[in-house]
Protein backbone atom coordinates (compact mmCIF):
# COMPACT_ATOMS: atom_id res chain seq x y z
CA UNK A 1 0.00 0.00 0.00
CA UNK A 2 1.55 3.48 -1.09
CA UNK A 3 1.79 6.13 1.27
CA UNK A 4 -0.56 9.58 1.32
CA UNK A 5 0.97 11.93 -0.54
CA UNK A 6 4.39 10.38 -1.28
CA UNK A 7 6.82 11.56 -3.86
CA UNK A 8 4.88 9.25 -6.15
CA UNK A 9 1.73 10.51 -5.27
CA UNK A 10 -0.83 10.17 -8.33
CA UNK A 11 1.75 8.48 -10.17
CA UNK A 12 1.06 4.90 -10.43
CA UNK A 13 4.02 3.37 -12.60
CA UNK A 14 7.71 3.85 -13.36
CA UNK A 15 7.35 5.88 -16.24
CA UNK A 16 4.76 8.33 -15.04
CA UNK A 17 7.21 8.64 -12.02
CA UNK A 18 9.98 8.99 -14.81
CA UNK A 19 7.84 11.74 -16.27
CA UNK A 20 7.17 13.47 -13.50
CA UNK A 21 10.75 13.63 -11.63
CA UNK A 22 12.65 14.20 -14.67
CA UNK A 23 10.65 16.22 -17.17
CA UNK A 24 7.93 18.01 -15.22
CA UNK A 25 8.88 18.44 -11.56
CA UNK A 26 11.06 21.30 -11.64
CA UNK A 27 9.93 23.30 -14.59
CA UNK A 28 9.08 27.26 -13.77
CA UNK A 29 5.38 28.50 -13.63
CA UNK A 30 3.80 30.48 -15.79
CA UNK A 31 1.13 31.60 -14.14
CA UNK A 32 -1.23 33.29 -16.52
CA UNK A 33 -4.20 34.03 -14.81
CA UNK A 34 -4.63 34.83 -11.33
CA UNK A 35 -6.22 37.28 -8.48
CA UNK A 36 -3.57 37.85 -6.09
CA UNK A 37 -3.90 41.18 -5.15
CA UNK A 38 -0.84 43.22 -6.33
CA UNK A 39 -0.62 45.38 -2.92
CA UNK A 40 -0.10 42.57 -1.05
CA UNK A 41 2.70 41.45 -3.91
CA UNK A 42 4.43 44.97 -4.45
CA UNK A 43 4.32 45.24 -0.07
CA UNK A 44 5.90 42.16 0.18
CA UNK A 45 3.10 41.26 2.87
CA UNK A 46 3.93 38.42 5.81
CA UNK A 47 0.44 37.55 6.75
CA UNK A 48 0.09 36.83 10.62
CA UNK A 49 -1.55 33.23 10.70
CA UNK A 50 -2.34 30.80 8.51
CA UNK A 51 -6.35 31.72 8.16
CA UNK A 52 -5.35 34.88 6.88
CA UNK A 53 -3.30 33.72 3.84
CA UNK A 54 -5.20 30.39 3.28
CA UNK A 55 -9.20 30.78 4.34
CA UNK A 56 -9.65 34.57 3.60
CA UNK A 57 -11.57 34.77 0.49
CA UNK A 58 -11.25 31.25 -0.61
CA UNK A 59 -14.91 30.38 -1.52
CA UNK A 60 -13.79 26.90 -2.22
CA UNK A 61 -13.18 26.19 1.08
CA UNK A 62 -15.92 28.21 2.77
CA UNK A 63 -18.68 26.35 0.81
CA UNK A 64 -17.62 22.89 1.91
CA UNK A 65 -17.34 24.51 5.41
CA UNK A 66 -21.13 25.53 5.01
CA UNK A 67 -21.90 21.80 3.71
CA UNK A 68 -20.77 20.48 6.80
CA UNK A 69 -22.85 22.79 9.02
CA UNK A 70 -20.26 25.23 10.03
CA UNK A 71 -22.32 28.44 10.91
CA UNK A 72 -21.50 31.78 8.85
CA UNK A 73 -19.89 33.44 11.58
CA UNK A 74 -17.16 30.68 11.57
CA UNK A 75 -16.14 31.36 7.88
CA UNK A 76 -16.61 35.27 7.00
CA UNK A 77 -18.01 36.31 10.22
CA UNK A 78 -16.64 37.86 13.35
CA UNK A 79 -15.23 35.00 14.96
CA UNK A 80 -11.35 34.45 16.21
CA UNK A 81 -8.90 33.57 13.46
CA UNK A 82 -7.95 30.80 15.36
CA UNK A 83 -11.73 29.42 16.03
CA UNK A 84 -12.27 29.56 12.04
CA UNK A 85 -8.83 27.33 11.45
CA UNK A 86 -10.27 25.20 13.83
CA UNK A 87 -13.52 24.92 11.90
CA UNK A 88 -11.77 24.11 8.82
CA UNK A 89 -9.69 21.63 10.17
CA UNK A 90 -12.87 19.78 11.66
CA UNK A 91 -14.48 20.20 7.85
CA UNK A 92 -11.52 18.12 5.72
CA UNK A 93 -11.75 14.64 7.00
CA UNK A 94 -15.17 15.24 5.49
CA UNK A 95 -13.51 16.42 2.35
CA UNK A 96 -12.37 13.56 1.31
CA UNK A 97 -12.67 12.73 -2.37
CA UNK A 98 -13.22 16.71 -2.59
CA UNK A 99 -9.74 18.03 -4.36
CA UNK A 100 -9.76 20.36 -1.55
CA UNK A 101 -8.35 17.33 0.62
CA UNK A 102 -5.61 16.75 -1.56
CA UNK A 103 -4.90 20.55 -2.08
CA UNK A 104 -4.85 21.23 2.15
CA UNK A 105 -2.11 18.31 2.63
CA UNK A 106 0.20 19.20 -0.51
CA UNK A 107 0.28 23.14 0.47
CA UNK A 108 0.73 22.06 4.06
CA UNK A 109 3.86 20.18 2.85
CA UNK A 110 5.13 22.14 0.27
CA UNK A 111 5.03 25.52 1.64
CA UNK A 112 5.80 24.07 5.38
CA UNK A 113 7.41 20.80 5.68
CA UNK A 114 3.95 19.47 7.49
CA UNK A 115 2.95 15.84 6.44
CA UNK A 116 0.23 15.42 8.97
CA UNK A 117 -3.13 15.28 8.62
CA UNK A 118 -5.53 18.08 9.04
CA UNK A 119 -8.37 17.37 11.24
CA UNK A 120 -9.35 18.97 14.99
CA UNK A 121 -6.45 16.75 16.79
CA UNK A 122 -4.06 18.58 15.10
CA UNK A 123 -5.39 21.69 14.53
CA UNK A 124 -4.02 23.70 17.62
CA UNK A 125 -0.58 21.96 16.83
CA UNK A 126 -0.60 22.92 13.04
CA UNK A 127 -1.72 26.21 13.69
CA UNK A 128 1.09 27.11 15.65
CA UNK A 129 3.63 25.92 13.88
CA UNK A 130 2.24 28.07 10.80
CA UNK A 131 2.08 30.98 12.70
CA UNK A 132 5.87 31.40 13.89
CA UNK A 133 6.80 30.58 10.07
CA UNK A 134 4.70 32.60 8.25
CA UNK A 135 5.57 36.15 11.01
CA UNK A 136 9.39 35.46 9.21
CA UNK A 137 10.87 37.46 6.95
CA UNK A 138 11.28 34.12 4.89
CA UNK A 139 7.79 33.49 4.76
CA UNK A 140 6.49 36.66 3.13
CA UNK A 141 4.57 36.67 -0.25
CA UNK A 142 7.55 36.83 -2.60
CA UNK A 143 9.89 34.84 -1.13
CA UNK A 144 6.32 32.05 -1.14
CA UNK A 145 6.06 32.86 -4.79
CA UNK A 146 9.86 32.19 -5.41
CA UNK A 147 10.12 28.91 -3.83
CA UNK A 148 7.09 27.65 -6.25
CA UNK A 149 9.84 28.48 -8.88
CA UNK A 150 7.08 30.67 -10.45
CA UNK A 151 8.59 33.37 -13.45
CA UNK A 152 5.62 35.60 -14.40
CA UNK A 153 2.25 36.26 -13.01
CA UNK A 154 -0.77 37.92 -14.41
CA UNK A 155 -2.93 39.31 -12.30
CA UNK A 156 -6.59 40.40 -13.06
CA UNK A 157 -7.14 43.84 -13.14
CA UNK A 158 -10.23 46.71 -13.82
CA UNK A 159 -9.52 49.20 -16.45
CA UNK A 160 -9.84 51.60 -13.90
CA UNK A 161 -7.41 50.48 -11.65
CA UNK A 162 -3.97 52.86 -10.94
CA UNK A 163 -1.71 49.64 -11.71
CA UNK A 164 -0.01 51.95 -8.93
CA UNK A 165 1.39 48.23 -7.21
CA UNK A 166 2.38 47.09 -10.69
CA UNK A 167 4.59 49.81 -10.82
CA UNK A 168 6.52 49.49 -7.51
CA UNK A 169 6.60 45.82 -8.24
CA UNK A 170 8.52 46.34 -11.73
CA UNK A 171 10.90 49.46 -10.15
CA UNK A 172 11.41 47.33 -6.92
CA UNK A 173 12.20 43.85 -8.98
CA UNK A 174 12.31 40.54 -6.81
CA UNK A 175 12.83 37.92 -9.68
CA UNK A 176 9.42 37.17 -10.87
CA UNK A 177 7.61 39.60 -13.54
CA UNK A 178 4.11 40.48 -12.45
CA UNK A 179 1.46 41.58 -15.25
CA UNK A 180 -1.99 43.13 -14.96
CA UNK A 181 -4.40 41.82 -17.07
CA UNK A 182 -6.98 43.82 -18.91
CA UNK A 183 -10.24 42.79 -17.35
CA UNK A 184 -13.29 45.00 -18.76
CA UNK A 185 -16.46 43.14 -17.32
CA UNK A 186 -17.72 45.70 -16.12
CA UNK A 187 -17.50 48.31 -18.42
CA UNK A 188 -20.21 46.34 -20.56
CA UNK A 189 -22.14 45.36 -17.44
CA UNK A 190 -25.60 47.18 -18.60
CA UNK A 191 -27.87 44.82 -16.96
CA UNK A 192 -28.46 47.59 -14.11
CA UNK A 193 -28.66 51.04 -15.24
CA UNK A 194 -27.53 53.16 -11.75
CA UNK A 195 -24.46 50.53 -11.30
CA UNK A 196 -23.64 51.26 -15.00
CA UNK A 197 -23.64 54.53 -14.66
CA UNK A 198 -21.12 54.88 -11.85
CA UNK A 199 -18.89 52.93 -13.39
CA UNK A 200 -18.75 55.17 -16.58
CA UNK A 201 -18.43 58.23 -13.79
CA UNK A 202 -15.49 56.20 -12.22
CA UNK A 203 -13.88 55.99 -15.94
CA UNK A 204 -15.07 59.60 -16.88
CA UNK A 205 -12.97 60.36 -13.59
CA UNK A 206 -9.91 58.38 -13.59
CA UNK A 207 -9.28 59.71 -17.97
CA UNK A 208 -10.06 62.92 -17.01
CA UNK A 209 -12.54 62.30 -19.84
CA UNK A 210 -15.75 63.92 -20.37
CA UNK A 211 -18.34 61.37 -21.44
CA UNK A 212 -21.02 62.72 -23.51
CA UNK A 213 -21.56 59.65 -25.93
CA UNK A 214 -21.05 56.07 -26.97
CA UNK A 215 -17.92 57.51 -28.62
CA UNK A 216 -16.29 59.48 -25.64
CA UNK A 217 -16.99 56.26 -24.02
CA UNK A 218 -14.39 54.37 -26.36
CA UNK A 219 -11.92 57.30 -26.29
CA UNK A 220 -11.76 56.91 -22.80
CA UNK A 221 -11.98 53.44 -22.39
CA UNK A 222 -8.67 53.28 -25.41
CA UNK A 223 -7.02 55.48 -23.02
CA UNK A 224 -7.03 52.62 -20.27
CA UNK A 225 -6.21 50.03 -22.79
CA UNK A 226 -3.15 51.97 -24.29
CA UNK A 227 -2.24 52.76 -20.33
CA UNK A 228 -2.25 48.93 -19.40
CA UNK A 229 -0.21 48.14 -22.18
CA UNK A 230 2.41 50.54 -21.61
CA UNK A 231 2.55 48.95 -17.81
CA UNK A 232 3.18 45.66 -19.62
CA UNK A 233 0.39 44.16 -20.10
CA UNK A 234 -0.27 41.67 -22.77
CA UNK A 235 -3.58 39.58 -21.71
CA UNK A 236 -6.83 40.45 -21.91
CA UNK A 237 -9.87 38.22 -20.07
CA UNK A 238 -13.94 38.25 -19.86
CA UNK A 239 -15.71 36.56 -17.30
CA UNK A 240 -19.33 35.58 -18.78
CA UNK A 241 -22.29 33.59 -18.69
CA UNK A 242 -21.39 33.20 -22.65
CA UNK A 243 -20.12 34.88 -25.35
CA UNK A 244 -22.54 37.70 -26.50
CA UNK A 245 -23.22 37.72 -31.21
CA UNK A 246 -25.93 39.89 -31.50
CA UNK A 247 -26.47 41.75 -34.51
CA UNK A 248 -26.53 45.23 -34.03
CA UNK A 249 -25.73 48.58 -36.03
CA UNK A 250 -23.62 51.56 -34.84
CA UNK A 251 -26.41 53.69 -34.39
CA UNK A 252 -28.18 51.41 -32.56
CA UNK A 253 -25.22 51.13 -29.88
CA UNK A 254 -24.96 54.97 -30.16
CA UNK A 255 -29.17 54.85 -29.24
CA UNK A 256 -28.45 52.06 -26.13
CA UNK A 257 -25.93 54.59 -24.20
CA UNK A 258 -27.84 57.73 -24.79
CA UNK A 259 -30.79 55.68 -23.13
CA UNK A 260 -29.07 53.75 -20.69
CA UNK A 261 -26.85 56.69 -19.34
CA UNK A 262 -29.95 58.66 -18.96
CA UNK A 263 -30.98 56.27 -16.11
CA UNK A 264 -33.69 54.15 -18.21
CA UNK A 265 -33.08 50.52 -18.08
CA UNK A 266 -32.25 48.28 -21.20
CA UNK A 267 -34.77 45.44 -22.65
CA UNK A 268 -33.19 43.17 -23.28
CA UNK A 269 -32.00 42.88 -26.61
CA UNK A 270 -30.37 46.25 -25.69
CA UNK A 271 -28.99 44.55 -23.34
CA UNK A 272 -27.19 42.23 -25.50
CA UNK A 273 -26.68 44.40 -28.74
CA UNK A 274 -24.11 46.50 -25.89
CA UNK A 275 -22.31 43.75 -24.85
CA UNK A 276 -21.85 42.26 -28.31
CA UNK A 277 -20.32 45.64 -29.51
CA UNK A 278 -17.85 45.84 -26.56
CA UNK A 279 -16.98 42.55 -27.46
CA UNK A 280 -16.01 43.14 -30.92
CA UNK A 281 -14.50 46.90 -29.60
CA UNK A 282 -11.95 44.81 -27.15
CA UNK A 283 -11.30 42.27 -29.23
CA UNK A 284 -9.81 44.54 -32.43
CA UNK A 285 -8.27 46.70 -29.63
CA UNK A 286 -6.51 43.34 -28.50
CA UNK A 287 -5.99 42.05 -32.09
CA UNK A 288 -3.84 45.82 -32.74
CA UNK A 289 -1.85 45.19 -29.72
CA UNK A 290 -1.13 41.27 -30.34
CA UNK A 291 -2.74 40.55 -27.05
CA UNK A 292 -4.02 37.51 -25.86
CA UNK A 293 -7.99 37.33 -24.93
CA UNK A 294 -9.67 34.75 -22.90
CA UNK A 295 -13.15 34.13 -21.89
CA UNK A 296 -14.14 32.19 -18.67
CA UNK A 297 -17.77 31.00 -19.97
CA UNK A 298 -20.34 29.54 -18.46
CA UNK A 299 -20.52 30.37 -14.37
CA UNK A 300 -23.78 30.82 -13.28
CA UNK A 301 -23.38 33.55 -10.26
CA UNK A 302 -24.70 34.86 -7.22
CA UNK A 303 -27.28 32.31 -6.89
CA UNK A 304 -28.72 33.22 -3.32
CA UNK A 305 -30.02 36.41 -3.25
CA UNK A 306 -30.12 36.69 0.39
CA UNK A 307 -26.09 36.35 0.95
CA UNK A 308 -25.35 37.99 -2.22
CA UNK A 309 -26.66 40.56 -0.19
CA UNK A 310 -24.97 40.47 2.92
CA UNK A 311 -21.63 39.22 1.76
CA UNK A 312 -21.31 40.46 -1.99
CA UNK A 313 -20.24 38.53 -5.23
CA UNK A 314 -17.15 36.26 -5.25
CA UNK A 315 -17.87 34.53 -1.85
CA UNK A 316 -19.14 31.23 -2.88
CA UNK A 317 -22.42 31.30 -4.37
CA UNK A 318 -22.02 30.58 -7.75
CA UNK A 319 -22.55 27.63 -9.71
CA UNK A 320 -22.14 26.21 -13.70
CA UNK A 321 -24.76 27.22 -15.90
CA UNK A 322 -26.08 25.72 -18.76
CA UNK A 323 -25.66 28.34 -21.21
CA UNK A 324 -25.95 27.90 -24.97
CA UNK A 325 -22.14 28.63 -26.34
CA UNK A 326 -21.56 27.26 -29.55
CA UNK A 327 -23.79 29.41 -31.91
CA UNK A 328 -22.33 32.18 -30.13
CA UNK A 329 -18.46 31.67 -30.01
CA UNK A 330 -18.81 30.45 -33.72
CA UNK A 331 -20.71 33.83 -34.48
CA UNK A 332 -17.86 36.00 -32.41
CA UNK A 333 -14.96 34.28 -33.53
CA UNK A 334 -15.63 34.15 -37.30
CA UNK A 335 -16.76 37.74 -37.24
CA UNK A 336 -13.02 38.62 -35.86
CA UNK A 337 -11.79 36.03 -38.51
CA UNK A 338 -13.35 37.42 -41.74
CA UNK A 339 -12.08 40.54 -41.35
CA UNK A 340 -8.64 39.56 -39.91
CA UNK A 341 -8.68 40.81 -36.61
CA UNK A 342 -8.88 37.73 -34.59
CA UNK A 343 -5.27 37.43 -31.99
CA UNK A 344 -4.23 34.60 -30.07
CA UNK A 345 -7.51 33.71 -27.97
CA UNK A 346 -8.18 31.02 -25.04
CA UNK A 347 -11.67 29.95 -23.93
CA UNK A 348 -12.79 27.71 -21.17
CA UNK A 349 -15.70 26.29 -20.11
CA UNK A 350 -17.04 26.01 -16.73
CA UNK A 351 -19.65 22.87 -18.16
CA UNK A 352 -18.04 19.78 -18.63
CA UNK A 353 -21.11 19.00 -21.04
CA UNK A 354 -19.11 21.64 -23.26
CA UNK A 355 -15.66 20.06 -23.34
CA UNK A 356 -16.14 18.45 -26.99
CA UNK A 357 -18.14 21.81 -27.76
CA UNK A 358 -14.73 23.70 -26.74
CA UNK A 359 -12.25 20.92 -28.04
CA UNK A 360 -13.59 21.31 -31.79
CA UNK A 361 -14.61 25.00 -31.77
CA UNK A 362 -11.17 26.02 -31.43
CA UNK A 363 -9.84 24.03 -34.74
CA UNK A 364 -12.36 26.07 -36.77
CA UNK A 365 -9.83 29.32 -36.08
CA UNK A 366 -6.55 27.82 -35.73
CA UNK A 367 -5.72 29.21 -39.73
CA UNK A 368 -1.16 27.86 -39.85
CA UNK A 369 -0.02 31.70 -39.24
CA UNK A 370 0.43 31.08 -35.25
CA UNK A 371 1.21 27.45 -33.23
CA UNK A 372 -2.17 27.07 -31.35
CA UNK A 373 -3.31 30.37 -31.94
CA UNK A 374 -6.89 29.59 -30.84
CA UNK A 375 -6.64 27.53 -27.54
CA UNK A 376 -8.98 25.42 -24.80
CA UNK A 377 -7.96 26.46 -21.85
CA UNK A 378 -7.33 24.56 -18.73
CA UNK A 379 -10.22 22.84 -16.28
CA UNK A 380 -11.50 25.47 -14.84
CA UNK A 381 -13.47 26.14 -11.23
CA UNK A 382 -15.26 23.48 -10.65
CA UNK A 383 -13.54 21.37 -13.13
CA UNK A 384 -10.50 22.08 -11.61
CA UNK A 385 -9.78 18.52 -9.64
CA UNK A 386 -8.29 15.01 -10.84
CA UNK A 387 -11.43 13.68 -12.78
CA UNK A 388 -12.07 17.55 -14.47
CA UNK A 389 -8.30 17.91 -15.40
CA UNK A 390 -8.28 14.40 -16.70
CA UNK A 391 -11.38 14.94 -19.49
CA UNK A 392 -9.80 18.07 -20.19
CA UNK A 393 -6.77 16.85 -20.88
CA UNK A 394 -8.02 13.54 -23.02
CA UNK A 395 -10.38 15.08 -24.71
CA UNK A 396 -8.35 17.71 -26.31
CA UNK A 397 -6.10 15.05 -26.97
CA UNK A 398 -8.91 13.54 -28.88
CA UNK A 399 -9.45 16.30 -31.19
CA UNK A 400 -6.82 19.17 -31.43
CA UNK A 401 -3.27 18.75 -29.80
CA UNK A 402 -2.47 18.24 -26.68
CA UNK A 403 1.78 18.65 -27.34
CA UNK A 404 0.34 22.54 -28.00
CA UNK A 405 -1.87 23.37 -24.80
CA UNK A 406 -0.65 26.00 -22.72
CA UNK A 407 -1.01 24.50 -19.36
CA UNK A 408 -1.94 25.17 -16.22
CA UNK A 409 -3.11 28.14 -13.82
CA UNK A 410 -4.30 28.71 -10.53
CA UNK A 411 -7.16 30.87 -10.96
CA UNK A 412 -6.44 31.94 -7.12
CA UNK A 413 -6.68 34.39 -4.78
CA UNK A 414 -4.31 32.69 -2.46
CA UNK A 415 -0.55 32.91 -2.32
CA UNK A 416 -0.65 29.00 -1.00
CA UNK A 417 -2.63 27.58 -4.01
CA UNK A 418 0.04 27.10 -6.29
CA UNK A 419 0.79 23.03 -5.91
CA UNK A 420 -2.13 22.76 -8.07
CA UNK A 421 0.47 23.11 -11.13
CA UNK A 422 2.09 20.40 -9.55
CA UNK A 423 -1.22 18.96 -8.92
CA UNK A 424 -1.51 19.33 -13.08
CA UNK A 425 1.84 17.93 -14.10
CA UNK A 426 1.48 15.04 -12.12
CA UNK A 427 -1.85 14.08 -13.42
CA UNK A 428 -0.79 14.87 -16.90
CA UNK A 429 2.65 12.26 -16.29
CA UNK A 430 0.30 9.96 -14.97
CA UNK A 431 -1.86 9.99 -18.30
CA UNK A 432 0.73 9.75 -20.71
CA UNK A 433 3.31 7.47 -18.21
CA UNK A 434 -0.06 4.60 -18.33
CA UNK A 435 -0.56 4.53 -21.71
CA UNK A 436 3.60 3.81 -22.68
CA UNK A 437 3.49 1.49 -19.98
CA UNK A 438 0.29 0.20 -21.97
CA UNK A 439 1.99 0.22 -25.49
CA UNK A 440 -0.16 2.71 -26.29
CA UNK A 441 2.95 5.30 -26.96
CA UNK A 442 6.34 4.57 -27.63
CA UNK A 443 8.55 3.67 -24.95
CA UNK A 444 10.52 7.21 -25.92
CA UNK A 445 10.82 9.56 -22.80
CA UNK A 446 12.52 12.34 -24.54
CA UNK A 447 10.43 12.36 -27.34
CA UNK A 448 7.51 12.73 -24.63
CA UNK A 449 9.25 14.19 -22.14
CA UNK A 450 9.84 17.23 -24.06
CA UNK A 451 6.12 17.34 -24.83
CA UNK A 452 5.60 17.42 -20.81
CA UNK A 453 8.20 20.39 -20.33
CA UNK A 454 6.54 22.44 -23.10
CA UNK A 455 2.79 21.59 -21.90
CA UNK A 456 4.47 22.77 -18.28
CA UNK A 457 6.02 25.96 -19.52
CA UNK A 458 7.38 25.96 -22.73
CA UNK A 459 3.84 26.59 -25.00
CA UNK A 460 2.97 29.10 -22.29
CA UNK A 461 6.70 31.24 -22.42
CA UNK A 462 6.17 31.03 -26.53
CA UNK A 463 2.61 31.94 -26.78
CA UNK A 464 2.29 34.67 -24.59
CA UNK A 465 5.58 35.76 -26.15
CA UNK A 466 7.50 35.88 -22.90
CA UNK A 467 10.56 34.59 -24.70
CA UNK A 468 12.70 36.92 -21.96
CA UNK A 469 11.83 34.69 -18.88
CA UNK A 470 14.89 32.40 -18.50
CA UNK A 471 13.93 28.09 -18.36
CA UNK A 472 16.25 27.45 -15.13
CA UNK A 473 16.39 24.47 -12.88
CA UNK A 474 14.41 25.10 -10.20
CA UNK A 475 17.07 25.44 -7.01
CA UNK A 476 15.51 24.14 -3.70
CA UNK A 477 15.05 27.27 -1.44
CA UNK A 478 15.16 26.40 2.41
CA UNK A 479 12.45 28.33 4.57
Amino acid sequence: MKQFLDQNFLLSNATAQRLYHEYAENMPIIDYHNHLPPDEIAADKNFENITRIWLNGDHYKWRAMRINGIPEDFITGNKSDWEKFEKWAVTVPYTLRNPLYHWTHLELQRYFGITDILNAASAKAIYEETKVKLQSPDYSVQKLLLRMNVKVLCTTDDPTDSLEYHKKIRENGFGISVFPAFRPDKAMLTDDAVLFNQYVDKVEKVTNTAIASFDDYLVALKKRHDFFASMGCSVSDHGLEQIYAEDYTESEIKKIFEKIRGGTELTETENRQFKSAMLIVFAEWDWERGWVQQYHLGALRNNNTRMLKQLGPDTGWDSIGDFSQAGTIAKFLNRLDSEDKLTKTILYNLNPADNELMATMIGNYNDGSIVGKVQWGSAWWFLDQKDGMTKQINTLSNMGLISRFVGMLTDSRSFLSFPRHEYFRRILCELFGTEIENGELPNDLPLIGGMIKDICFNNAQQYFNWSEVAIRPKTAEKI
